[in-house]
């Protein structure tokens, strides 16, 4: 599928969520903080049906992790093996994924000030390669960028030996590096790549949204 055609047809394009680690440094389960008049998962899923077919977003939750209400065509799953990162998250939301999808963009569930524009510039980024992620000198992304499913068997390979960094996996396929900074023109502040990990980043982010409105 072209650039422009990926752009154009949200039924090919799916988004994994994840929401299962411990949120230790913010006391509580980051999925059901309140952010304005939604709960913060509610808000993620919300901001990114924007962009993909709803039916085509998987949450990708802890093992009996009470989650906040969200839309029935809403797709749930669970690590196999809890505790081994993104990629053991990554492995799990793209076997959920319905075949139809063609590119996935993936994120944890705290960062409510996602601007979509954002994911829609990292889908067209991605034209004819297996992964596009964004870049801040060695520094890299993997939890704002876009995966063609066919990945999923390098991921697996790359967790049954034990290799866990997502960056064993950029090395493995092709993957796009974008500067991030060529993304401020979507969204300025970066505020998408902006996790909430501890309470004084929820007041903060709280603060802009009220900003915002």
């Amino acid at each position: 599928m072209s650039v422009s055609a990926l752009h154009n047809d949200a039924s090919k394009k799916g988004a994994i969520i994840l929401c299962g680690g411990k949120s230790s440094r913010m006391g509580r389960d980051k999925t059901t903080l309140p952010f304005g008049p939604e709960l913060m998962l509610q808000r993620v899923v919300r901001l990114l049906s924007k962009e993909v077919d709803s039916s085509a977003i998987v949450v990708v939750s802890a093992m009996g992790q009470i989650l906040p209400p969200l839309p029935p065509e809403i797709r749930v799953a669970c690590d196999e093996n809890p505790g081994r990162g993104p990629l053991e998250g990554l492995a799990a939301g793209l076997k959920a994924m319905p075949n139809r999808v063609e590119a996935v963009y993936i994120t944890s569930c705290d960062v409510p000030l996602m601007a979509t524009r954002f994911v829609r510039a990292m889908f067209d980024h991605l034209g004819n390669h297996e992964i596009a992620v964004p870049v801040e000198g060695p520094f890299h992304h993997p939890l704002a960028a876009v995966y063609r499913p066919r990945v999923l068997s390098v991921v697996q390979q790359l967790l049954a030996a034990n290799k866990l960094r997502p960056r064993f996996l950029f090395d493995e396929v092709d993957t796009m590096k974008v500067d991030v900074e060529s993304l401020r023109v979507f969204d300025p502040t970066l505020s998408t790549l902006m996790n909430l990990n501890h309470p004084e980043d929820y007041e903060k982010a709280l603060k802009q949204l009220e900003n915002r409105t």
